[in-house]
C-alpha cells in the first residue's frame, strides 16, 4: 500500500482563491479591507522570517498587514499597552502576537490583553474556553464565537476537504501544546468523533498511536513515530516542523509510514501551507464582526 498525500500546499492555492472573493466582497460591502496587526519584541530569525511570510500572504490576497515591533528589552508593560493600542484601533481587525517573547515576559499575561474578539491565532483564554465548551456539530454551539488557531483549524480542513470521515472514528493526537495539540482533540472531539490526547510520556505510546483511525502528530520530534506505530490504513496528519540537517522533516517518518497509512500529510506541502490561509480566514471573519 502507498498512502494517498493529503496535498496541502494545492488545497491552499485553492482556498487562496476563496478568499480573494471573500475580500473582494467584503471591500465593496465596506469600503477598506480586513487587516492584521503583528506584534514582536525581539528579533528572534525565526519570527522575523514568519512575519514576512504573513505579510507576502496577506499583501498577495490584498489584505492589509501592519508590524509592530519592540526591542527585545521591551517591558512587559510596554507590550501590554501595545497591544491595549491596538485593541483599541478601529482600522486593526485582527492581532497576533509573535512568541518567544523576551525573557522574564509573562506569556498568559499578554494573551490575556488582547480583545478575544481579535484575537485571530486563538489563543485567549475566552476562545480556547469556548472552543473547550462548544456544542458538538449539528447542535446549537452553546457558546459564543470564538477563534481557532490556525495551524490546527489548517488540519481539519484537510480533513474535510479530502472527505475523511470523522464521525465514531478513533482520533489519536500525539502532543498537547495549546496551540496545535489541545486545539485540534478540541475540533476532532467537536466533530463527533472519539478522542484521545496523548504525549511523550504516555505509557505503551506506540499501541496508542496504532490504535487510532486518524493519528494527528505535533509533539516536535523528528520522525519519532515509526511506520509500525501506525494501523493499516489510517489518515495521518502531520503538524511536525523539524529539520534533520537541512532537511525539513515532521514528526512522523514519512518514508515507513507512506506504506502503512492510508492518508498521509507530507512534510513540507501538508499541513505548513494552510496555516496562513486558515489565519486569513479568520481575519476576514473578525473584519466581519466587528463592521456589523
Amino acid at each position: 500500500m502507498t498512502a494517498t498525500l493529503l496535498n496541502g500546499r494545492e488545497l491552499a492555492k485553492t482556498m487562496q482563491e476563496e478568499i480573494n472573493a471573500d475580500v473582494a466582497a467584503f471591500k465593496s460591502a465596506y469600503g477598506f479591507a480586513p487587516t492584521i496587526a503583528v506584534l514582536r519584541a525581539g528579533e528572534d530569525p525565526a519570527s522575523v522570517s514568519y512575519a514576512r511570510a504573513i505579510e507576502k500572504a496577506f499583501g498577495a490576497r490584498r489584505m492589509g498587514f501592519a508590524l509592530h515591533t519592540l526591542p527585545d528589552s521591551a517591558s512587559q508593560s510596554e507590550i501590554v499597552a501595545l497591544v491595549a493600542k491596538l485593541n483599541a484601533d478601529a482600522n486593526v481587525h485582527g492581532i497576533m502576537v509573535q512568541e518567544p517573547l523576551p525573557k522574564g515576559i509573562d506569556e498568559a499575561i499578554v494573551k490575556e490583553a488582547l480583545s478575544p474578539d481579535k484575537d485571530v491565532d486563538g489563543v485567549h483564554p475566552v476562545n480556547a474556553g469556548r472552543l473547550s465548551q462548544v456544542a458538538p456539530v449539528g447542535r446549537p454551539p452553546m457558546v459564543g464565537p470564538f477563534f481557532v488557531p490556525a495551524t490546527p483549524a489548517g488540519g481539519l480542513e484537510i480533513l474535510k476537504r479530502f472527505n475523511v470521515e470523522l464521525k465514531g472514528k478513533h482520533a489519536v493526537v500525539l502532543g498537547r501544546s495549546n496551540i496545535v495539540g489541545k486545539p485540534m482533540a478540541m475540533l476532532l472531539l467537536r466533530e463527533n468523533a472519539t478522542v484521545t490526547l496523548c504525549h511523550s510520556l504516555t505509557a505503551d505510546l506506540p499501541a496508542v498511536c496504532r490504535s487510532g483511525d486518524i493519528l494527528c502528530a505535533a509533539v516536535g520530534r523528528a520522525q519519532m513515530i515509526k511506520g509500525d506505530w501506525i494501523k493499516p490504513g489510517a489518515v495521518v496528519i502531520d503538524f511536525g516542523v523539524n529539520f534533520v540537517g537541512e532537511q525539513m522533516a515532521g514528526d512522523v517518518d514519512f518514508a515507513a509510514a507512506q506504506e502503512v497509512a492510508g492518508m498521509i500529510t507530507p512534510v513540507p506541502g501538508g499541513t505548513g501551507p494552510m496555516t496562513n490561509v486558515m489565519l486569513m480566514r479568520n481575519v476576514i471573519e473578525a473584519a466581519r464582526r466587528q463592521a456589523r
